[in-house]
């Protein structure tokens, strides 16, 4: 997702940018609310309230008078007058500084879901076809996933996947070779906000690599996090694998 993060102050947004981009959003920075207006087009808006050059309230109507884009304020003013006011306007939602980047992703994640009806055509389209994905049968060579069905096959065998072990290989196979970092996988497979240990992730990758029977099923991405690839043997009819149950 292409994220706008209209703030002046560098001690805020450096952060932030930093934070987002570890949660695998690309992140536009403008210093100004005319920079800001003038920008090219994103999916989401991060508006401080307090700019240099204009209020960001005023931002806040001009983007809305224009886009359906959803548009999170972000503000250390403690009136509530003026949160009132932008969510009048049109907001999304409004975070009070200082905020962690955990609660920032959750509250990005929750407008998204929210804004999917009255977002334009395109975004529309792009919605239908997840959530076409999300309840229909996917087809990865030889591994079949029935997300309505919560049943997974492979080579025509079916494989007993654990809850979580479902979610996981559902999550990684939306977008197969693509690399899900480790931050993503636990905010989207377990919750937004999860403080536990990391290393059950490890632990559930183990497992469904040893129930899909070959382990270069998933790759480990050094230092950034896993992405489902099926093997090439996987989709060679005249691999020996082919011949028996590959469970």
């Amino acid at each position: 997702m292409r994220v706008l993060l209209i703030e002046d102050d560098d001690r805020v947004a450096g952060p932030v940018m930093e934070g987002l981009n570890r949660f695998g959003f690309t992140v536009d920075h403008a210093r100004t609310g005319a920079d800001g207006l003038a920008a090219d087009p994103s999916e989401m808006v991060l508006l401080d309230l307090g700019l240099p050059d204009m209020d960001g309230i005023d931002v806040c109507r001009a983007l809305r008078l224009r886009s359906h884009v959803p548009i999170i304020m972000i503000t250390a003013r403690s009136d509530e007058v003026d949160r009132v006011l932008g969510l009048e306007l049109g907001a999304d939602d409004y975070l009070s500084k200082p905020f962690g980047v955990r609660e920032l992703v959750a509250r990005i994640r929750a407008v998204t879901r929210r804004a999917r009806p009255t977002a334009p055509e395109a975004d529309q389209e792009a919605s239908s076809a997840a959530n076409g994905l999300a309840s229909g049968v996917q087809h990865l060579g030889p591994l079949i996933i029935d997300r309505r069905a919560r049943q997974v096959t492979l080579h025509q065998a079916p494989v007993a996947l654990a809850p979580k072990e479902f979610d996981l290989l559902a999550y990684l196979a939306q977008d197969p070779g693509a690399v899900c970092s480790r931050q993503q996988i636990l905010d989207t497979v377990w919750e937004p906000n999860y403080f536990g240990p990391t290393k059950t992730l490890d632990v559930h990758v183990a497992a469904l690599r040893r129930k899909l029977g070959d382990s270069s099923w998933i790759d480990n991405i050094r230092g950034i996090g896993y992405r489902l690839t099926p093997p090439p043997e996987a989709s060679d009819p005249s691999s020996p694998e082919h011949s028996g149950n590959a469970l």
